[in-house]
């Protein structure tokens, strides 16, 4: 029986540092998903931000559009709408367009908003993001199941609010709700009975919340008549990939150095926290190492969580580019095929022929010999020499 096949992709916030040119960092970003989508991923996730320089795409829907055109295989999901920010009705009708165009290969993620600023710009309140994200989500749910919805909100409002077009996915794309450190995601996503991208997982303590947070998922499925599937849990962690572990430290060190000061400590102001990259690494917060580094902190998070369907890298930029593109490259050749149950095959053939090559290749040589032989030509040494080895 073959194992479950492990679902692979990445999380596109973006993160460009600022003071580049932003027009060639989406140009970038684009043609990043064209390789994934040549190199075998399944997915990418990208981001909506609307402040604080880094993260510069304002509709993930536009990359979508955009990417599928340049595709072939890898699905492209919003990660995620920030759904306070949106008119329900107008989300459903984007991404049931999209799922059109695209033929099947779109996503929704959902969540309240993260930057601060964002919500502060449009004079949102963030104590209200969360429960309005639940509030736009039920409504949104039941749009996209075909039903007539009459509903009334303090920030928007439905009257007798129908889709003119279903999902091209029957019976609807897939749809994940954003965890990161507060329990209303995995709330959210056992109440509707949705799938969970854990945006938390790299931060301090993540790996042990792991396993917590999914009980509650499970616990407001139970408690609201759906069900959770852990195939549909994606893990969010930051990976760089190199030949040597020395090598992937040094390419990336000062890269996620200012990745982690002029970002989130000057700019959004976290708490500086004086710890060591390899100290980061060791807790699994990033998978940063050799193609078997990535491998074995891969196996911990499974033990850690229980089990879960899908790894997203966190795009990012913190070495060159044609280290990063290396990098996602070496993954998919080395990483991904362990978990998605194509190697296991190709190694047992060629330990079965290794085995038994005796049996296999002593008679074809018997047949060269005696076709000399039968020549009247003496049997080259080389076939003799061959025959022995083999026969070792």
């Amino acid at each position: 029986m073959r194992p479950p096949r492990m679902s692979f992709g990445i999380f596109l916030a973006p993160f460009h540092r600022v003071g580049e040119n932003p027009t060639l960092a989406i140009r970038r970003d684009m043609e990043l998903l064209e390789w994934l989508d040549w190199l075998g991923y399944d997915e990418a996730w990208i981001g909506e931000h609307h402040s604080a320089g880094w993260e510069i795409i304002a509709d993930p829907a536009l990359i979508i559009a955009a990417v599928a055109e340049r595709t072939k295989h890898i699905k492209l999901g919003a990660g995620v709408v920030s759904l306070p920010y949106h008119h329900p009705l107008m989300v459903a009708d984007r991404f049931v367009q999209l799922d059109h165009m695209t033929r099947g290969r779109t996503m929704l993620g959902v969540g309240p908003g993260a930057l601060v600023s964002d919500a502060y710009m449009m004079g949102i309140d963030p104590v209200t993001q969360r429960p309005r994200m639940d509030e736009a989500l039920g409504v949104l749910v039941r749009l996209l199941a075909g039903e007539e919805v009459t509903y009334k909100a303090d920030w928007f409002e439905l009257r007798h609010a129908r889709l003119q077009l279903l999902p091209y996915t029957r019976p609807c794309f897939p749809i994940a709700v954003a965890s990161q450190i507060s329990p209303a995601g995995m709330m959210c996503a056992g109440k509707y009975g949705l799938g969970v991208l854990s945006l938390g997982a790299g931060q301090p303590g993540g790996k042990a919340a792991l396993k917590p947070h999914w009980a509650i998922a499970e616990e407001y499925a139970a408690k609201h008549g759906t069900a959770v599937r852990r195939e549909e849990w994606r893990l969010v962690i930051p990976i760089y990939i190199a030949e040597s572990r020395e090598q992937a430290f040094n390419d990336v060190r000062d890269g996620w150095h200012e990745w982690s000061t002029a970002y989130f400590e000057r700019t959004l102001g976290r708490p500086h926290v004086n710890v060591p990259l390899e100290e980061v690494v060791a807790n699994d917060g990033m998978i940063i190492g050799t193609p078997e580094d990535a491998v074995a902190a891969i196996e911990r998070l499974q033990e850690a969580s229980g089990g879960f369907g899908g790894l997203l890298g966190i795009a990012h930029e913190w070495a060159g580019r044609e280290k990063i593109l290396k990098s996602y490259e070496l993954f998919a050749r080395y990483v991904m095929p362990r978990f998605q149950g194509t190697l296991q095959p190709v190694i047992a053939s060629q330990q079965f022929v290794e085995q038994h090559r005796r049996e296999i290749f002593t008679p074809s040589l018997d047949a060269i010999a005696n076709a000399f032989k039968a020549a009247g030509r003496e049997v080259p040494p080389e076939i003799l020499a061959r025959g022995a080895h083999r026969a070792q």
